[in-house]
């Protein structure tokens, strides 16, 4: 199995994907939802077109819901089941899956685990007897708590510890994130992932793994019959956990003042000035801010036709790069982040002048209806582009279910972005681009931090993370 992290939203990325790499499915969509007796809810999303499925288990827990001073252990427990269960030897899971031409893997965000194959359709009885069998009836050794522990802390070293950037960006959630547990890495803080043993691990399984705290997204060459048939046969006989505690989480106290942060390290080839700004999520009762706040970022950083490249990037020629980002997917308070990286011979501080005098540009020159327009346009497009990709439709649902989001919701969603205004949007935007909610970082060269391999490495920034 790969276990990595995955850099969502790296400017890298954006630099290349088109501004509409995000949207749902409408609701003429074939989606079917239901629940079983045990509290378990499953979507289907029918796609005939290939004999093929994509079969994922979403827990409604993630690193955000972690015990204090147990931070990773949403991802360790991830690796751990791989291992063994009652009828399954380690690796087995994966072994199987890979005979049947299929692949496997599973991730871990903030507020998310899920697991996931991909296979040929009539093998879907198949991965729903396997992943049946580690909800229920995992087993730990001792020896997989010692490996699995030294396999996620190699991870934190490649992955964080020897990566600038991902530093910068640890530092600058634990700025922006003074209470809320978004504040601490998915992957977790080094001393206390070296603490983790089997009886943390087994108590988070125990706690919520179960149907009840589960959402099943079948997506691919299946009908709602077949996938209720095999899902009660496989799922619905696991008792739902009735002491399932709450999803109750401590909340940020309010923001009343800027923050500021530099970090210094001398493997920096790149440096950039980044600033987070405390943001509304997505919710059931109020979509269209969260649209709002998307389409900003699209009209700000969306690429090289965007309002912060042409201010920063063609007009006064004082950045290489500039970028807006904003995904509202989020179960609690998210963030609306820019980042500008200047050209050689331009400081930071002149850099995050240009980018303060060009934020403050946009609020009296307001939204451009014909570049609005244009980008309403490329997401009605990306619309019908995106249903080739079932594995990403199956996605957007299970990170909606697992963050309060509904079924409706998502098909709903397109139908919102192409409702907001340009009123909309410079209210969202007077809401949100303000001093007192914002971080501000500058990623320098400098010292390398004690133990660090000093060796350049090509930089950009980044504004999550979710661990595979």
């Amino acid at each position: 199995m790969i276990r990595q992290i995955a850099l969502a939203g790296a400017l890298a990325g954006s630099m290349v994907l088109p501004a509409f790499a995000a949207q749902e499915e409408t609701a003429s969509d074939p989606v079917t939802s239901f629940t079983l007796d045990n509290g378990m809810q499953v979507v289907v999303i029918e796609d005939h077109r290939a004999p093929v499925v994509e079969h994922m288990v979403w827990y409604k827990i993630g690193s955000a819901d972690e015990p204090v001073g147990s931070s990773g252990v949403a991802h360790f427990l991830e690796h751990l089941m791989f291992k063994d269960t009652d009828n399954m030897k380690s690796g087995e899971l994966s072994a199987t899956v890979a005979a049947n031409g299929g692949q496997d893997n599973a991730f871990t965000s903030y507020d998310y685990t899920a697991y996931f194959q991909r296979v040929a359709a009539d093998r879907l009885g198949l991965m729903m007897k396997m992943e049946a069998d580690r909800m229920t009836h995992l087993r730990l050794t001792e020896d997989d708590i010692a490996t699995e522990r030294d396999v996620i802390l190699e991870e934190r070293n490649m992955r964080t510890d020897n990566n600038p950037r991902a530093l910068f960006t640890e530092q600058m959630n634990a700025v922006q994130y003074l209470n809320h547990r978004y504040g601490v890495p998915v992957i977790g803080w080094k001393h206390e992932m070296e603490e983790l043993d089997r009886a943390d691990a087994l108590s988070f399984y125990h706690t919520y793994y179960a149907p009840n705290n589960a959402v099943l997204v079948v997506a691919g060459d299946v009908s709602p019959d077949q996938v209720k048939t095999l899902a009660n046969q496989y799922y619905g006989v696991i008792p739902a956990n009735k002491n399932l505690p709450p999803r109750i989480r401590a909340q940020e106290p309010p923001q009343i003042a800027a923050r500021r942060l530099t970090y210094k390290d001398a493997r920096v080839a790149q440096p950039y000035v980044s600033r987070s700004y405390l943001a509304p999520e997505r919710n059931h009762d109020d979509q269209k801010t969260a649209a709002a706040l998307y389409l900003l970022a699209q009209i700000l950083g969306g690429g090289q036709t965007s309002y912060l490249a042409q201010k920063l990037q063609f007009d006064s020629r004082v950045a290489v790069y500039s970028g807006a980002f904003y995904d509202g997917v989020s179960l609690d308070e998210t963030t609306f982040n820019v980042a500008v990286v200047p050209v050689d011979g331009v400081s930071l501080a002149d850099a995050e002048a240009a980018l303060d005098e060009a934020l403050a540009q946009f609020m009296q020159d307001g939204v451009d209806p014909e570049q609005l327009d244009r980008i309403k346009l490329q997401l009605r497009a990306a619309q019908i582009y995106e249903r080739d990709n079932v594995g990403g439709i199956a996605n957007r649902y299970g990170q909606a279910l697992t963050t309060s989001l509904t079924v409706e919701d998502v098909q709903a969603w397109p139908e919102v972005l192409q409702s907001i205004t340009a009123d909309d949007i410079m209210a969202a935007a007077a809401q949100v681009l303000r001093p007192e909610p914002s971080v501000t970082g500058w990623l320098m060269r400098g010292e390398a931090p004690e133990g660090a391999q000093v060796q350049p490495v090509a930089q950009l920034p980044i504004q999550q993370e979710v661990t595979q």
